[in-house]
């Protein structure tokens, strides 16, 4: 994999302590630049807009005060789509890691994870665009309750064979040359989906086609 130089990255956390462990640690991680730090969410609105570069990927504490890691990663997605964020919380539940996923976060990550894991969750969030540990994965898979009624879902042979691949771990590129197509086209493709689907990022697709048969695992 070939990475950029810097990453710009923010921590947004309450918590001073667990923040400035998290500036060091990621000090340590080649190619990561930590911009600043913010108390929770209206705080983070604050210095963006005062901040002269948005950072590229944001770690995003779920329970704060004032504005949570829900409504931040709402107005993130709304106002800022290009930022990749990691959502950062103690808790496992299921309701809170579907709650921020399905609002556009790239990833879920418990607070006691190895530094060599949050590493490697950073490199693949920009390697592939999401981020899932095993705990996360089965979350998402229990969560897909079989409909009693499943509408039939047309699509089309090469938006078939999309949906399928980006259901796999390969990256949009590697999916496009597997195809034999554009990277253009396979964003366009991603984005007709995302639309007719009503889906927000490639997690939603991947638990869409599950839910739907589209997929089997």
């Amino acid at each position: 994999m070939t990475q950029k130089t810097d990453y710009n990255l923010v921590i947004v956390d309450d918590h001073l302590l667990v923040a400035n462990s998290l500036k060091m640690l990621i000090g340590m991680f080649s190619g990561y630049n930590v911009l600043y730090h913010a108390n929770n969410g209206k705080d983070l609105q604050q210095k963006i807009i005062t901040e002269e570069s948005i950072p590229d990927v944001i770690l995003l504490d779920v329970n704060m005060p004032v504005m949570n890691g829900f409504e931040t990663m709402e107005w993130l997605y709304k106002e800022h789509p290009e930022v990749k964020v990691l959502a950062l919380s103690m808790d496992d539940d299921e309701q809170m890691v579907l709650g921020m996923l399905s609002r556009g976060a790239n990833g879920y990550l418990l607070k006691d994870i190895h530094p060599d894991a949050l590493e490697i969750a950073l490199n693949e969030v920009f390697e592939k665009g999401y981020y899932h540990s095993e705990k996360v994965a089965n979350t998402l898979l229990k969560s897909l309750k079989p409909k009693k009624e499943i509408p039939t879902i047309k699509l089309k042979e090469h938006e078939l064979k999309f949906l399928k691949l980006s259901c796999s771990e390969l990256t949009y590129t590697e999916i496009a040359e597997l195809m034999f197509l554009s990277p253009k086209t396979i964003d366009n493709y991603r984005s007709e989906l995302f639309k007719r689907f009503q889906i927000k990022n490639r997690v939603g697709l991947v638990i869409f086609a599950l839910k739907n048969n589209l997929i089997s695992i």
